[in-house]
């Protein structure tokens, strides 16, 4: 079958684009052809046959910022201006949809996350558009909705919000959903009586990671570390929903100059460096600045095995040396680095985090230690010191997790979905 991918930016490191690149992984293993429509190819080996640019479907494009500007974030008085940039670049790439659909012969097309968000207004209904003309079967793979971000896409101009509702997310009869968690698929169907199928982000269970090796081990060391040191590991941005004020908070509660947590986050993805400087804050005034390790500088945290250059060690190198990995988010849509930690084979401490993690991971049966409401009790301190110190306890449940990890958030699990899926949006086409 020949699949066309549509997608604002592929190649990048956000969950839309490394997710994309899993299921192409798949969909190409399954025997398909897979052709990318993109408005930015980032760090991709360009390949003209089967990747095509359309400037206008960027993100940062002139087109998109203006319009999600006059939109959302500093809207004019005269709205008319703006619904006509929208109808004349929605049309223009709609055309270069229907184009591209033809010249590359697609039967199926799947839209990421595109037909969900409205983070490109022109891009989602020039879909729309094109797919209502060409009655193509479509898959959305829907990451996040415009009603999980608060009032972010909420215009004063009556028309834009209008536009948001009719478009986002996508419902053309030849179009089905995937969904990323069960919270998204109760909610599309009760606001939409659309059906859908969940489809977990997924890792690679048969690849080599987080294994210790003789360039890793020297990570500790080049942190100014010791051997006898064990180490706590926050893979994750440093970002205020990532709950890192807890794990500072328990490298204190723990009362052991030898555990350090090594935080691979850069500060430059808090934007204004507000919850930085508060973790900084909370640093000194617990004392424990010779305990809490910022690691940027020496991981790449952008990718899962590849260096690229910008940095000594990869993200595969951290887990490598993680006694443990601390995950005290608030809120996911999904939480990919908790299926990393599982991958790696290192326990994990956890917030029971809104609204996935219950009822898509943690009820699956993993053994963490799990926070509610990040209430860090002593019982739980406890708990977590047990699972540091006993080695024996500690292996055992990172071979458990990561035989549950690969039962259910595996690429085989992928291709299962995926095989259901194809074989919906297929009717769904012959039927309309």
């Amino acid at each position: 079958m020949r699949i066309g991918i549509i997608i604002g930016r592929i190649g990048g490191v956000d969950g839309v684009a490394l997710e994309t690149e899993k299921w192409i992984e798949v969909l190409k293993r399954m025997g398909h052809e897979i052709f990318i429509i993109s408005g930015q190819f980032q760090n991709w080996d360009f390949d003209p046959e089967h990747d095509t640019l359309v400037v206008e479907m960027s993100f940062f494009s002139p087109e998109s910022y203006w319009g999600q500007k006059k939109a959302f974030f500093h809207p004019d008085a005269n709205v008319d201006e703006l619904l006509e940039h929208i109808n004349l670049y929605s049309n223009i790439i709609a055309d270069k949809i229907s184009d591209w659909v033809h010249e590359k012969k697609i039967d199926v097309v799947i839209s990421e996350n595109a037909s969900a968000l409205p983070a490109h207004l022109e891009m989602g209904r020039g879909i729309a558009i094109a797919l209502e003309k060409l009655g193509i079967p479509a898959i959305t793979h829907d990451h996040d909705f415009a009603w999980e971000r608060g009032n972010r896409y909420l215009s004063p101009h009556e028309p834009i919000n209008k536009i948001v509702e009719e478009t986002f997310p996508l419902r053309l009869p030849n179009s089905f959903h995937a969904v990323i968690n069960t919270p998204a698929q109760e909610t599309l169907k009760r606001k939409y009586n659309r059906d859908s199928i969940v489809v977990p982000n997924v890792m690679d269970f048969n690849m080599k990671f987080g294994i210790p090796d003789e360039h890793n081990k020297n990570l500790p060391r080049d942190l100014g570390l010791n051997p006898e040191n064990r180490l706590l590991f926050q893979v994750t941005r440093i970002v205020r929903r990532k709950g890192i004020e807890v794990a500072i908070q328990l490298v204190d509660r723990l009362k052991d100059k030898n555990i350090k947590l090594v935080i691979t986050g850069n500060y430059k993805d808090d934007a204004g460096n507000i919850y930085y400087n508060e973790l900084i804050n909370l640093i000194h005034q617990l004392k424990v600045s010779d305990q809490v390790f910022f690691a940027s500088h020496l991981i790449h945290n952008k990718g899962l095995t590849g260096r690229n250059g910008e940095g000594k060690y990869s993200l595969s190198d951290a887990y490598a040396n993680a006694t443990a990995c601390t995950y005290f988010s608030t809120y996911e849509g999904f939480g990919n680095a908790f299926v990393e930690a599982v991958l790696a084979k290192r326990p994990v401490f956890v917030n029971n985090y809104k609204p996935v993690y219950w009822p898509d991971i943690g009820s699956k049966g993993f053994k963490t230690v799990m926070l509610e409401d990040n209430n860090l009790t002593d019982d739980k301190v406890e708990q977590m010191r047990e699972v540091i110190y006993n080695e024996k306890l500690n292996r055992e449940m990172a071979e458990y997790n990561f035989r549950l990890g690969k039962k259910y958030f595996s690429y085989e699990v992928l291709e299962e979905k995926l095989r259901q899926l194809l074989d919906i949006v297929t009717r769904l086409g012959r039927s309309v």
